[in-house]
């Protein structure tokens, strides 16, 4: 049998994640969890093989989005981890497959992909729900840039890599300030940090402010307050 632990912040959720992965006659499910704490309780005292979660779950010690991953990847190294998430946003497919994540799932899709992500990563294969290789297609026919599902040529890990600035206008930008506000305060023209911004865009291959909001959240730049922490996110 294969062992599943999944965390999510909706009851809802994890009720239909139970369901999916309960029509695999190889697959338990051995633990839930709605926030970071318990799931990292969860992994340190129950044997799995797999996780499952979410990347939005607010209110655990450990965080939630990129962070979290990490979080799960440095302390259990040898868990595969499948993502299930409502946010389709490329730049965020692209950064969790530079981390190594090589399973997500969209919540859009059938909850059966569940399962399906879970026995591929068990065998140390990749899988991308409908919805997201939709996204990864819809990515390459635009940027012209080619690459098998969860990784990237070295071209395209070095364009999304944004520098300090760039870092620095999005950081305050998804914490809830104008154009304006930001030159304030970073003391710079106007011009310069639109100019941050829509390169902090264009590297990230994404459209609009909602999805650069998306991603500064998902990857923990809000709460980001030094020079050095924003350094590190970039790498």
């Amino acid at each position: 049998m294969i062992r599943v632990v999944i965390a999510d912040d909706h009851p809802v959720i994890l009720l239909g994640a139970r369901h999916a992965l309960a029509r695999f006659p190889d697959m338990e499910v051995v633990g839930e969890a709605r926030q970071s704490t318990d799931l990292v309780k969860l992994l340190s005292s129950v044997p799995c093989d797999v996780v499952v979660t979410d990347l939005a779950m607010p209110g655990g010690v450990h965080g939630d989005g990129l962070p979290l991953i990490s979080y799960v990847q440095r302390h259990f190294p040898m868990l595969p981890i499948v993502v299930l998430t409502m946010l389709e946003n490329t730049a965020l497919i692209r950064r969790l497959g530079e981390m190594g994540v090589v399973a997500i799932v969209s919540k859009s899709d059938d909850l059966a992909h569940i399962g399906l992500a879970v026995r591929h990563v068990v065998h140390g294969l990749s899988y991308a729900g409908p919805s997201v290789r939709a996204l990864r297609e819809a990515f390459h026919t635009i940027t012209g840039r080619k690459g098998r599902a969860g990784q990237n040529d070295g071209k395209e890990a070095a364009d999304v890599r944004l520098s300090p600035r760039e870092i620095e206008v999005v950081r305050l930008f998804a914490s809830g300030l104008t154009v304006k506000e930001m030159a304030e305060r970073l003391k710079r023209s106007i011009k310069t940090v639109s100019s941050h911004k829509t390169a902090a865009l264009r590297k990230l291959g994404l459209e609009r402010d909602s999805e650069l909001f998306q991603y500064a959240q998902s990857t923990g730049l809000i709460h980001l307050s030094s020079p050095e922490a924003s350094r590190e996110a970039a790498r």
